[in-house]
């Protein structure tokens, strides 16, 4: 087994949208290297399935992390990229998109006006 960089699991954190396959974590380190961090072009509109697992992730990072800044950890690239530059931005001025370490922060303006169903209390998948 090659040496795989530390990452921290965010406990108590969901795995996924339940009945769509789509993960929000992942199990282990990626043994190729780590997937870069990046904005990428969001499609989704509000009442597309894909705009609802963006609340519902959005949903579980700010019931778990506030408006505290959070390391990336075991939390999907491709979930955090869909809302990176926007919702959530580098807590950091160093930030390393490579790594596991990199501290993240909600932008909670942009995220409330982009996704209010997240800041309710309960969220219906």
């Amino acid at each position: 087994m090659a040496n795989l960089p530390d990452m921290i699991k965010h406990r108590g954190f969901p795995s996924g949208m339940p009945g769509t396959g789509v993960q929000f974590t992942i199990r282990r380190a990626n043994p190729k290297g780590v997937t870069p961090i990046k904005a990428l072009p969001r499609r989704a509109r509000a009442g597309m399935a894909e705009h609802r697992i963006d609340a519902a992730f959005l949903h579980a990072l700010w019931h778990h992390f506030g408006d505290e800044p959070f390391e990336r950890g075991n939390l999907d690239a491709a979930r955090l990229s869909l809302l990176f530059g926007r919702e959530v931005l580098p807590a950091e001025k160093d930030f390393d998109p490579l790594s596991y370490e990199a501290l993240l922060v909600i932008n909670e303006k942009v995220a409330r006006q982009s996704f209010p169903e997240s800041f309710e209390d309960h969220f219906e998948v």
